[in-house]
């Protein structure tokens, strides 16, 4: 015996099975589609998918870094929770272009001159023009010199943390931690005064050095997909409006490097000198209570004069 539905039932089943068919295509299609940044926020915050260096495109050779900075998104800082510097960012320093030399060498060798390497590519000596001070600091690798000159990351890696950095993959991280383009040798005391300082709370002492240095952070986070926190925005377009001509960076190229102080410049009001060889090195010897760079940690005879 033949059942006959009613035609409305058919009806209905037909529409069922119509709307099932759409859902499907329309899933396939939208899992080939969707951007990776709208893929990042329906799921997971971390990206799947690192790419091998950076997280943005770099900007063009000829771009302005006010115009970059303007790209940047601006944001609270985020919590530190969860930073560790080798764990976060993987341990220093790695041969992460399997050249054969780790990435502090790579950058001594890129940034001293003068340079005397061993039958690798260990930088045993130098001199390095000081990108913060525009003071000559001479390097010698020994336990108790070799930190007179360090490498900087010119976006603090803390930093990087905390605005933006966490959300990226272990591997963009390491990548970030070594790229070329944040790092910079530098006298380790001006390091370590800056800490990890952003653009609100620290600039180099050598006032004509800074639109280069600002133009680089905001190269690297763009390069990086990082943002700039509302003080450090406002900070970076202060700086950059005195020179709106200044270009974002793709790398250090000639010109970054500052001009030698000349005898007669005014040492940066800021510099401090760990001995006396240093001051001497730099041409500011004697230092005297009140003059740049002095220090009581230089004065044996406690008379207000030091390195005569």
């Amino acid at each position: 015996m033949t059942v006959r539905r009613p035609a409305r039932s058919v009806l209905v089943i037909g529409v069922i099975v119509g709307v099932l068919a759409a859902i499907l295509i329309g899933t396939a299609v939208t899992g080939t589609s969707v951007s990776p940044d709208r893929a990042r926020t329906m799921g997971s915050t971390t990206p799947t998918a690192a790419r091998p260096a950076t997280t943005a495109p770099e900007p063009p050779a000829d771009t302005a870094a006010l115009a970059v900075l303007a790209t940047l998104p601006i944001k609270g800082r985020a919590p530190k929770t969860g930073y560790d510097r080798e764990e976060s960012f993987g341990s220093a320093w790695q041969d992460v272009d399997q050249n054969g030399c780790d990435t502090r060498n790579d950058i001594l060798a890129r940034d001293l001159t003068v340079l005397v390497v061993d039958s690798g590519c260990e930088v045993q000596s130098g001199t390095l023009l000081g990108p913060y001070t525009g003071l000559t600091i001479a390097f010698v690798r020994g336990q108790t010199t070799s930190s007179l000159v360090q490498i900087d990351h010119v976006v603090a890696l803390s930093n990087a943390w905390q605005t933006g950095a966490q959300q990226l993959s272990q591997q963009q991280r390491v990548a970030l931690a070594n790229d070329p383009l944040n790092l910079l040798a530098v006298d380790g005391v001006t390091n370590s005064r800056k800490g990890d300082g952003d653009t609100a709370t620290w600039l180099p002492p050598l006032n004509s050095y800074r639109c280069i240095y600002v133009a680089r952070q905001v190269s690297v986070k763009a390069a990086h997909a990082l943002w700039v926190t509302p003080a450090e925005h406002d900070a970076m377009t202060r700086i950059l409006s005195d020179c709106p001509d200044e270009l974002a960076s793709t790398g250090i190229a000639p010109g970054d490097a500052p001009e030698p102080l000349e005898p007669g410049d005014e040492t940066p009001s800021n510099v401090f000198f760990p001995t006396c060889t240093a001051a001497r090195e730099a041409g500011a010897a004697p230092v005297h209570a009140g003059d740049p760079g002095y220090g009581s940690h230089l004065d044996r005879d406690g008379d207000g004069s030091a390195c005569e």
